[in-house]
């Protein structure tokens, strides 16, 4: 089986095909954590994709291209993948359809409001990259991280003006995919608002209807 998981930044695409990569026992290719990998450790793609970041632009196709077309060839994506965060634009779908048919792609629908308070509010471990929400899940003391004590911090690309940008960019750039998938057939979508498990559910209840599961 091969997805696609699609929507805004902050609509909760990680989160849920993390879910069901553990659910379908399929591996998950993120291309946002590839990046932030390729950043952390110094690589030179890293560092030529930090720029990009960290003013809330697309990482040029090129460098993402390779990436997932390097990753799908891997032992552990010849029963499927799950996609999360690619494609992002019609030359990326493109070159995704030459590597084979997708079966469905989920399209997580949220607002802009709605992802800035998301996003904005999130700060990240720097020990353990453990994740939490000023208003959602905080910390239990502030500003340190509940497993080991590290410092929390602010992304660079969770800051309001950069995801504000990075969701212009989505509505430019993206958007048109879900038209695209559309006319193909293969596009369901989901609601973004709610808490994880009923996001799951609607999710779950889609691939039924499907006949994926």
């Amino acid at each position: 089986m091969k997805l696609v998981v699609l929507g805004p930044p902050g609509a909760g695409k990680g989160t849920q095909a993390a879910k069901l990569s553990g659910e379908l026992s399929l591996p998950r290719i993120a291309t946002g954590d590839m990046l932030r990998l390729e950043v952390s450790s110094g690589t030179e793609l890293g560092k030529e994709a930090e720029g990009y970041m960290r003013r809330g632009l697309l990482v040029p196709d090129d460098i993402i291209i390779e990436m997932v077309r390097e990753r799908v060839s891997q032992e552990d994506c010849k029963r499927g993948f799950i996609l999360d965060g690619f494609p992002r634009n019609m030359a990326q779908a493109k070159v995704l359809e030459a590597l084979g048919p997708m079966d469905l792609v989920i399209y997580l629908d949220a607002g802009e409001e709605e992802v800035v308070e998301r996003l904005a509010g999130r700060r990240a471990c720097r020990e353990c990259q453990a994740v939490y929400h000023l208003r959602f899940s905080p910390p239990k003391a502030d500003g340190r991280c509940d497993l080991c004590g590290g410092r929390l911090h602010q992304r660079e690309d969770d800051r309001e003006e950069v995801v504000r940008e990075r969701f212009r960019t989505y509505r430019e750039r993206t958007q048109p995919l879900v038209q695209y998938y559309q006319a193909k057939s293969i596009l369901e979508k989901v609601e973004g608002l709610g808490t994880i498990e009923e996001i799951s559910w609607s999710i779950q209840e889609t691939l039924e209807s499907r006949g994926l599961i």
